[in-house]
């Protein structure tokens, strides 16, 4: 029977800051144009948030589990490849992390704007079909694209529309800088699962550039994510304490450029999260104090 701790590290816990951190920039966004913040919509745009993150770490363990993708891979527990939990519970568990979006989805819907409803649809289709269905566009090298889009620019811009139902400048250029960084978890990933993946089919980004070129985009993202901050730093320039996290992303980029081995890209995956984090909440610092 599977365990509550390893039903957590199913879920792989240190990727939930790539859900919390455009929640907090997208809330401080909205703080710094109106002065206020209606905290029931925020802590709702959170919960959502971390639910389809959650929930597509479910999918993605089951359908990489059931396809044999996952058979040698390193990293975190997979619940299903590893036998340690029945493909139909994984499958469950997604899907109930989907109804908990859904359902406080709805509810912020509903009490701001009901276009939403298709977002959040939107939402939820792309992550089950990241790696799920015939046609998984994880499969393809574009998942880094549906990173950006939705723990980017979606959870960023939506979460300070469910504040102000608009979205302020900062609350875009804020959206660049944590999901170039979220961009960044994924590829430490996939530059790690190279050799599996290519293997078993799955054709990522690095799969299909090569390495190397893998390597380049990584440190792009990074060093767009800082860029980023400085345009929120034009607009409101207490924002920039932000790039004081620069240091913590020397560990990160060092570990990507020049090893290959699992431990070490897993290390690069944990220092990126950990970058995109304290980014996130300088930022958010920045900006409600501004």
């Amino acid at each position: 029977m599977t365990t509550a701790a390893e039903w957590v590290a199913g879920a792989r816990p240190r990727t939930l800051g790539a859900a919390i951190s455009p929640v907090l920039v997208g809330t401080a966004a909205a703080y710094a144009d109106a002065d206020a913040v209606i905290w029931w919509r925020a802590v709702a745009a959170l919960v959502v948030a971390l639910a389809l993150q959650i929930g597509v770490n479910y999918a993605n363990d089951y359908s990489d589990g059931v396809r044999g993708t996952d058979t040698k891979r390193a990293g975190p527990l997979r619940l299903t490849a590893s036998g340690v939990a029945a493909p139909a519970a994984v499958r469950n568990a997604a899907a109930l992390a989907f109804g908990v979006a859904a359902v406080v989805g709805l509810a912020l819907a509903v009490a701001v704007d009901l276009r939403l409803l298709l977002v959040g649809v939107v939402a939820i289709a792309a992550a089950v079909l990241y790696t799920g269905g015939p046609r998984p566009y994880g499969y393809s090298g574009l998942g880094e694209v549906a990173v950006l889009v939705f723990f980017g620019f979606v959870a960023t811009t939506g979460s300070a529309y469910v504040q102000l139902e608009s979205v302020p400048t900062a609350a875009w250029w804020g959206a660049v800088a944590v999901g170039l960084l979220a961009c960044a978890i994924l590829l430490a990933n996939n530059i790690r699962d190279v050799d599996t993946d290519r293997v078993a089919g799955k054709r990522s980004l690095p799969v299909r550039t090569g390495v190397a070129a893998g390597r380049g985009v990584f440190a792009g993202c990074v060093a767009g994510a800082f860029v980023a901050v400085g345009a929120v730093g034009v607009v409101h320039p207490p924002a920039l304490i932000a790039l004081a996290a620069l240091p913590l992303a020397v560990q990160p980029v060092r570990l990507v450029m020049t090893r290959r081995d699992p431990p070490s890209l897993v290390a690069a995956l944990v220092g990126t999260a950990r970058l995109e984090l304290v980014v996130a909440a300088l930022l958010s610092l920045g900006l409600i104090t501004s």
